[in-house]
């Protein structure tokens, strides 16, 4: 008798749930392994060369079983959805707690801040990538990367902010207390509403790998496929894209 791969995993699941059985949990971090490299793909992205992948996929790995550990098999919840946000939580308090961000970045960083708000001040306008990649005596290619990576940085902070006192993040446990007022619905439609304008004043190639790569979820490998593009291309194009919505949204 041959049995499918899909009952296999529900006997996988059923010996996991009654005996705890190591050999079952093994078996099912194998077959949900590829969603800890697809995040990994995802984050690493945005992370400097220094980063090891092989980190990525350990923290995330450590999500994943932390996922085993903790799933409720009786909620009305697909463990593939509860385990993405444990292994994305999960490497990105890796990030955090290592600091993975080089001091000679964040230098880098504080000087382009400044650079740009003198040379605003200057011209009394907005000023571009090409302005403040000359005056910080730095390539635009350069400029933009260390912006988009002092982004991610930030995201990273923005994520410490929403986990509660279990460790966990509120799309897991929903409870009535996180449903958002109406005034606050209101401003964040008004920020999307101002983000998507602003994506509009980007010119047409920005606009394609900004769509693929966060509405689509393409890999910028995959998107360079698409618009006959090295990877490398698209990654400037990235960069530079991020460069300008946050110099946009900034006040």
């Amino acid at each position: 008798m041959v049995i499918s791969i899909m009952d296999q995993e529900k006997q996988y699941w059923k010996r996991w749930i009654d005996h705890r059985d190591p050999e079952a949990a093994d078996n099912l971090l194998k077959i949900y392994l590829p969603l800890v490299h697809y995040h990994v793909q995802r984050i690493i992205l945005g992370l400097p060369n220094s980063v090891s992948r092989d980190e990525l996929v350990s923290h995330g790995l450590f999500g994943l079983y932390d996922a085993l550990e903790k799933f409720d098999t009786t909620r009305d919840l697909k463990f593939d959805t509860y385990a993405s946000f444990r292994i994305r939580g999960s490497i990105i308090d890796g990030l955090r707690k290592e600091d993975w961000m080089p001091r000679s970045l964040r230098e880098k960083n504080k000087k382009i801040e400044a650079t740009t708000e003198m040379l605003e001040q200057k011209y009394l306008r907005s000023v571009t990538l090409e302005e403040v990649a000359r005056a910080c005596d730095m390539s635009t290619d350069d400029v933009a990367k260390v912006v988009s990576e002092d982004m991610f940085a930030n995201l990273i902070s923005l994520d410490e902010e929403y986990e509660n006192d279990k460790g966990e993040y509120p799309v897991v446990y929903v409870e009535d207390k996180s449903v958002p007022t109406p005034d606050h619905v209101i401003l964040k439609n008004e920020k999307y509403k101002m983000l998507s304008e602003d994506i509009k004043r980007l010119n047409e190639k920005e606009q394609l790998v900004i769509t693929l790569f966060y509405y689509e979820e393409l890999t910028l490998t995959e998107i360079g496929h698409i618009l006959e593009l090295s990877t490398s291309r698209i990654s400037q194009i990235h960069s530079k894209a991020i460069y300008k919505l946050r110099h946009y949204l900034t006040p």
